[in-house]
């Protein structure tokens, strides 16, 4: 069974992109390995072994703590916090990577739309409103293809280009 529905109207010419119905968020956290992604700058440096743990702060926000294996072999990590954007089991996030003192900066935030989700909480699918970035997550380093497979078709339902998607390496 898969949760999701569609909650967003029309966004200029394309059709919206629909997120899950609710999001729960002590389920959502801990661990997620990267499978693939749309390319994008700020990961351009990551060879493999990316993955982001979020877990919850005293404050209601989210801590997550992206990491990822560079060509020299080392590990690159960003600390970052991620916000709840309308009610406590709304599945649209904001996250930030910048400092704490530029938060109130609207801009540094970032939208991270949980818009595929099994009912296991073990594969996503997060993206943002103008499906310019796209990842799928899983709470394991490698996941059934026939999975992945049936994700990509819900994704192209919704209008993504999975052909830009780049399989993330995952080493043990």
């Amino acid at each position: 069974m898969q949760v999701s529905a569609q909650v967003n109207a029309q966004v200029g010419e394309a059709t919206a992109v629909n997120t899950i119905t609710t999001l729960d968020v002590p389920r959502y956290l801990g661990t997620w390995y990267e499978i693939a992604k749309f390319p994008n700058w700020f990961q351009k440096k990551c060879v493999s072994n990316t993955k982001a743990i979020y877990s919850a702060k005293i404050d209601g926000k989210l801590q997550v703590i992206n990491s990822c294996q560079i060509a020299n072999g080392e590990t690159s990590q960003a600390i970052g916090a991620a916000r709840q954007i309308g009610a406590p089991d709304s599945p649209k996030l904001q996250v930030r990577f910048a400092p704490e003192w530029l938060s109130f900066l609207p801009f540094v935030w970032g939208d991270y739309w949980i818009i595929d989700l099994d009912a296991q909480y073990q594969l996503a699918a997060v993206s943002d409103p103008k499906r310019e970035y796209l990842w799928v997550l899983s709470r394991t380093s490698q996941i059934d293809p026939k999975a992945y497979n049936d994700l990509l078709q819900r994704l192209k339902q919704q209008q993504f280009d999975v052909s830009k998607l780049e399989l993330t390496p995952q080493k043990n």
